[in-house]
């Protein structure tokens, strides 16, 4: 090969190889600051995500760790607490006044053929309520609380013997009187209480039941309304029992008894609590009859 030729040959390949090198040169240069860029872009991305995060968590931290408002946890004060406490145990089926022992009159009405079943016993305990004893007990029960609290002995005593006068028959006096001296005993041996020995006295030696409830709730400082619902619902509970037991009923039918007595025991309460004396009545005659039949009756689970 001609020596020019060769040269030419040379000269070609170094270019080509310096041409070779540079695009590789080039090439990992680019790689390079690609991969920076997007080490950049990462690092970007991650710091905004932390920060993102770290801006979202700490207002939810601060925010479940600050003391929620009292209303938030129920609302109550520790004196409110109490005598819901207190209603609720004292008006509880499970407080040993005897309540069970006594069906004021209803044992007598399902032997009549008054009760049959679940709708007799309601239309029978609605106008018990609205007409008859549940009222006159809740107007004493208002009465007498407010006397109470108004440490007003001479209207105590007064209030006391009209309620006791109230009661149509021997049994029912039984009744009553009997579950207002338990009520009262047990709740003063289980609760001190200032100045509620000196209620007690003022009202004399008969006491009956809505009289009792309205002295110890009023002297516990409860107020009246919630005391008067408390009273109604156990008097309705227990009437609904003995009726569930006579008839008998089953517990789903006693509990749809209730439940349909409900706006009946509402409106008994707000008449009871704006009652005077004188608007005390009762037109419940036949129930009343039965208080006085059951006395003769010759078979008995009831006292009354």
């Amino acid at each position: 090969m001609p020596l020019r030729t060769r040269m030419r040959t040379i000269m070609r390949t170094a270019m080509a190889d310096t041409i070779i090198r540079r695009m590789i040169t080039l090439r990992m240069i680019m790689v390079t600051t690609i991969t920076a860029i997007i080490s950049m872009m990462t690092a970007i991305n991650t710091t905004s995500i932390a920060t993102t995060i770290t801006t979202t968590i700490i207002p939810m931290l601060m925010t479940t760790s600050e003391s929620a408002p009292a209303d938030q946890h129920g609302g109550m004060t520790a004196d409110e607490g109490a005598a819901l406490y207190r209603l609720m145990t004292w008006l509880s089926p499970a407080f040993p006044v005897g309540a069970f022992s006594y069906s004021s009159g209803i044992e007598w009405a399902v032997e009549a053929g008054d009760i049959t079943d679940a709708a007799a016993l309601r239309d029978w305990l609605a106008a018990m309520l609205a007409e008859g004893s549940g009222f006159c007990d809740g107007a004493f029960l208002a009465q007498t609380h407010r006397a109470a609290s108004a440490r007003d002995e001479a209207a105590l005593r007064e209030i006391a013997e009209l309620a006791a006068a109230f009661v149509p028959s021997r049994e029912r006096q039984l009744e009553t009187t009997t579950q207002g001296r338990a009520f009262i005993e047990i709740s003063r041996s289980a609760w001190t209480c200032d100045g509620l020995d000196g209620l007690v006295s003022a009202c004399g030696d008969v006491i009956v039941y809505p009289v009792a409830v309205g002295l110890v709730s009023a002297a516990h400082a409860i107020l009246l309304p919630p005391a008067m619902h408390a009273f109604l619902h156990a008097l309705v509970s227990n009437w609904i029992s003995a009726g569930s037991r006579l008839i008998p009923l089953g517990q789903t039918d006693s509990q749809r008894v209730l439940a349909a007595l409900e706006p009946v025991v509402v409106a008994t309460a707000k008449r009871a609590l704006g009652a005077s004396l004188d608007d005390l009545a009762s037109a419940t005659f036949r129930a009343d009859l039965a208080s006085l039949r059951h006395e003769t009756q010759y078979t008995r689970l009831f006292r009354s």
